[in-house]
């Protein structure tokens, strides 16, 4: 009998399908914690209306012709439209991919990991997936057509996201030690 759906207990922090093999997330340090609520609190404000926004929010990702398998981006957003479609039971762990994946690379991500991660929700059916390098300070958008960088004279913006715009240099300010 085929599988249909790889289910990996519940840890903390949280284990992910990449790559054909169970993957425990790492616990993140504060580069990693404070991008992650910037980007929380400005897709929040933005969707109010539009969707909701959850960060470390597992989904069930199901690319065509794939075995579902978990996911559980750093933020995700997910338009209304498509949560209307889910039973409350699902709406606790969607088997669908976000419209809008945000992954924040930390020290120890493998970068083909972080490929793998977006080819699956791509894949899987989001619009744009979000990928925040704090090293390089820059943002990636990675959405069907493939992949522009954006540095700190530039801002978060695209289709999927209808008149959202963040500006890069707003998103890697929270980092800056207030002393």
């Amino acid at each position: 009998m085929p599988y249909h759906e790889i289910v990996l207990p519940e840890t903390k922090p949280e284990t992910e399908w990449v790559r054909g093999r169970p993957r425990q997330k790492v616990s993140p340090q504060r580069t990693h914690s404070w991008l992650q609520g910037a980007m929380t609190i400005a897709l929040t404000r933005w969707s109010r209306g539009r969707g909701r926004v959850g960060p470390e929010w597992r989904f069930r990702i199901a690319p065509p012709g794939e075995v579902r398998r978990p996911l559980v981006p750093d933020v995700a957003y997910v338009s209304n439209e498509r949560l209307r479609a889910l039973t409350d039971e699902e709406l606790e762990v969607p088997p669908i991919a976000p419209d809008v994946a945000v992954e924040i690379l930390s020290p120890d991500d493998r970068r083909i990991d972080i490929d793998d991660k977006v080819r699956t929700y791509l894949r899987g059916g989001s619009q744009l997936v979000i990928v925040v390098d704090p090293m390089r300070r820059v943002v990636e958008l990675h959405d069907a057509s493939g992949a522009a960088i954006i540095d700190e004279t530039g801002a978060i913006a695209h289709n999927a996201l209808p008149a959202f715009s963040y500006a890069v240099s707003e998103l890697f300010a929270v980092l800056r030690r207030n002393e």
